[in-house]
Parts: structure tokens; sequence; C-alpha cells
């Protein structure tokens, strides 16, 4: 299954606090309702099927406009179901009668009784539950429950899985319409897919929740504004990640939505994923934004954060980010490049460079550029990020870092007790630095974690070996690969034979 893992506009001039704040939102409303709406909807559903039961054995009982609501419901949706549940109850009492004997029916006055206690029951749930006042119901929607539905959940995957898609589509979106424009357009985005959602189902009974509408309003707009931009895409259980253009990727999750939209439809089915409110959301998002953009509103919003952000950031990076945005990385690259040749040590500038230049899929620049991320982050003790810049940097093909700078990262891996890996790295090392100092401590370095680690001492030995017969000074190093050898000789690890 391929999942979106990031893509190359992520950073943006400001830290993007609206959409941290509806992540936090959704959070903390899921942390302090989710069991309270589980237990809250099953007790619904079980007073809902007993009132279809009653109403099913005794089709002349009276019933709250509420409990209508329900059993009308059943009977638009699932007509013949409903026909079978009625002639099943009728068929009893006809075969009891033909047998002689009475059937085990409640007078007229009893079933209404028991009805106006079930109907009591219900309306008691509908005026202070959770569950039916906030979630969205099709059949009787709350007019607040447009909005209170898109920051209600139902698990752990089904928040997870929302926020993280809101985090890929909605910093760039903010940081392009704002802190006021943003969040509103979130909202309505919201409103209109449950709006969709309760027009196709009017009759659903099946309570829909979730922010997965208001965000596929999201991602409809990040189509119709940055339609071009590469989105990383990996793909679960397997270490292998690929770029795919939102032109392509987007559209693709659009069809698969309409396709599932069509059979829920055509097999009236409202259980499970309300597609219907994605493509709702969907079409909002990619039309709203072309119209925002087109109006000048983004416009406008745009110059309102360059005036609050121009004091702080460099006028090349603020160049470079509007060339992005145009889709014209050659003109980013190019102010970037004066900015880090004045100021070496931007890291915002290297960052914004490397957005670039993927962006122009210039792998050679990419190379360059990660060697000087990866020498940033390592004197700033961002080892975990340089780790990752160098992840990037060995995938594209890049070879070989600055001595310093590489042996840390090795010793990143050693404190990490990544015993292989840090193995592997060492031996690069000491590759690429053959005939030097550095090189003989990289082989000394890979041979003590063979031996003590990995449990390789024939492995070890070798490498103990390969340094002390390097012809580059290493006096200091000699104790150190003599015990080595000595230790390597003696391991009960040795195989038999070596």
């Amino acid at each position: 299954m391929f999942f979106p893992v990031s893509h190359e506009n992520m950073k943006g001039r400001r830290l993007p606090w609206v959409t941290i704040g509806l992540i936090a939102l959704n959070t903390v409303i899921f942390l302090l309702t989710n069991g309270t709406l589980e237990r809250e909807d099953i007790q619904i559903h079980r007073v809902e099927a007993d009132i279809l039961v009653l109403s099913a054995q005794y089709p002349d009982v009276r019933m709250s406009p509420e409990a209508k609501d329900v059993v009308t419901a059943i009977e638009v949706e699932y007509p013949e179901e409903y026909r079978k549940l009625v002639k099943k109850y009728q068929d009893d009492a006809d075969e009891a009668l033909r047998a002689g004997r009475d059937p085990e029916r409640l007078s007229a006055l009893e079933a209404d009784a028991r009805m106006a206690q079930l109907c009591a029951q219900f309306k008691d749930m509908q005026d202070h539950s959770i569950a039916w006042n906030y979630e969205f119901h099709a059949v009787d929607p709350r007019p607040w429950s447009y909005i209170t539905a898109n920051f209600l959940h139902g698990g752990w995957l089904h928040l997870i899985f929302n926020m993280w898609f809101l985090w890929l589509a909605g910093p760039v979106l903010e940081d392009a319409w704002g802190r006021i424009v943003y969040p509103v357009f979130y909202l309505v985005a919201g409103v209109l897919a449950w709006a969709v959602h309760g027009v196709v189902f009017p009759h659903s009974l099946v309570p829909a929740l979730g922010a997965s509408g208001a965000i596929a309003g999201l991602m409809g707009a990040f189509l119709a504004r940055f339609p071009k931009t590469k989105i990383r895409l990996g793909l679960f259980y397997v270490v292998y990640r690929f770029n795919v253009a939102a032109y392509i990727i987007l559209p693709m999750w659009l069809a698969v939505q309409v396709l599932y939209g069509v059979l829920s439809r055509s097999l009236n089915s409202t259980a499970g994923v309300a597609y219907w409110a994605h493509i709702g959301g969907f079409a909002f998002g990619a039309l709203g934004a072309l119209l925002l953009h087109y109006t000048g509103v983004e416009h406008s919003a745009n110059q309102a954060i360059e005036a609050k952000v121009g004091w702080s950031a460099d006028p090349r990076i603020v160049r470079a980010t509007d060339s992005l945005g145009e889709n014209n990385p050659a003109g980013a690259i190019y102010a970037l490049r004066e900015l880090v040749k004045e100021k070496p040590d931007s890291l915002d500038g290297w960052e914004l460079l490397l957005t670039a230049q993927h962006q122009k899929q210039d792998a050679e620049g990419e190379k360059e550029t990660l060697a000087a991320l990866i020498r940033l982050k390592v004197a700033s003790a961002d080892a975990e990020g340089a780790w990752s810049n160098y992840v990037e940097f060995r995938n594209l093909g890049g070879e070989k870092l600055p001595r310093g700078v590489w042996l840390e990262l090795c010793r990143h891996l050693e404190c990490q007790k990544s015993w292989d890996i840090a193995a592997e790295e060492y031996e690069r090392l000491a590759e690429a630095n053959v005939g030097e100092r550095a090189g003989v401590a990289a082989l000394v370095a890979a041979a003590r974690i063979n031996l003590e680690h990995r449990f390789k001492p024939d492995r070890a030995e070798m490498l103990f070996k390969e340094a002390a017969e390097s012809p580059a000074p290493h006096s200091d190093l000699d104790p150190a690969i003599q015990d080595g050898l000595k230790k390597c000789a003696a391991s009960v690890y040795k195989p038999y034979g070596s």
C-alpha cells in the first residue's frame, strides 16, 4: 500500500500555527470523547433496533416524529429487508392462530405504551448525548453538527491518518492564504462535505464523523494551486520511496473515492468511509482555491504575510519562495546560491535550495547541498537530521564526505547501537581514506564493532590486519590493533578452521 510521506514544499515562511492548532484540537477532543462516543453509539443503536422491531410487529403503533424518522429511514434505505421483517412477524402470528394458540402479542394499548417508553428514551439520548448532538446524522442533522462532526473521530487510526494528511496538505496552504482565510476555508470545506453526504444519503441512520471531508478540501486546493509539486510516496513494509507529481496522484485518489462512492450509493451502503463527503470536500477545495487565486484574495493575503515576515526573512529567501510557488525552481536556485555564498552557515538557505534543486531534478546540485546540510547539522549537534540527509545523499549516489563530519555520523550510529550500519559506514570511511590516518582509525573502529557487538571475529581480524599494514602513520593505534588481534585469536566465536 502506498502512503504519502512528504512533499517538496513542506517548509513555509512561518510556523503553521493554525494547522498545528487544528491537529492539537482534534487530538484533545478525541481523548476527551472517544470512549463516550463509542458507548453512546451502541446505546442509540440498541434503542433504534428496538423501535424498528416493535414497529415491524405492530405497524399501527403510535410513534414520535423522531422514532418515525428511524423507521422511515430503514423503509427507504432497505425496503426489501424491512418488508421481510414485517412479514416474518405477521407469519408467526398467523401460524400461531392456525395451530390454535394465541399469538404472543401485545394489545394495541400495550404496544403504544412500550413504543412511548422507547420514544422517550430515544428523545432523551438525542437531547443529551454527545454522539447524537455532535456527530453528523443525515436523517436528522443538528445545524452545528456540520462543523462539530469535523472534530470527532472514531478511533486512533482514524485520527492518526486524518491528522497526517492535514499535516501534509495544510501548512503550504496556510503559508499561501494566511491565518484567517485558511481556517475559514477549512471549516467551509468540512461543512459542504457533510452537506453533500447528507444529500446523497438523506435517510441514513449511520452517524458520520471525522475531519476527512475538510482535509479532502485542502487536498483539492493543493491540486489546484500546486499541481506540479512532487509528493513523496512510501510503500508500506518496504523501505522504498519515490516521487509523483500532485496532478497525477491526487486525481487518482479522487477517482478511487468516486468509484467507491458510486458503489456505496448503488448498494445503499452508508457504513464505513464517507466517500461522498470526500468528493464534495475535494470539489469545493479545488474550485475554492482557484477562486481565491483569480479574485486576488490569495495575493492580498500573501502581501500581508510578507509585510509581517519581511523584517526577519532574507529577501533572497522570500524571492526564492515566490519562485517556487510559481514553479520556477531555476529562479529560486539563482537567488539561494547568492545567499549561501554570502552566508554559508544559513541552514534555511541550504534547506530551501535543496527543495528548489529537487523540484528542478538537479541531482548533482542536491548532492552538493546535502553535503553542506550534513556539515551544518553535525556542527549544531543535530545528528539525527544529519543522518537523514546522509541517507538522501547516498541514495543520490553521493560517495564521500569530509572525514570529521563522516566520523561524527559513525559515532552517532554507535550511540544509537546501530552496529551493522555503523560498521558498514566505518568501512566506507576507511575505503575513501586509504593511506591516511583517518582511514586506519575507521578500520580499527569497524573491527572493534565486529568483534564486540556483531560477534564476527574473523571479519574483525581481517580489518585489524588491514589497519596494521597501512602505510599511514598510526603508532598511537598500534596498541589497540595488537590487543584486538589477540582477542580475535582467543574469541570463542571464531569459526573452526579460520
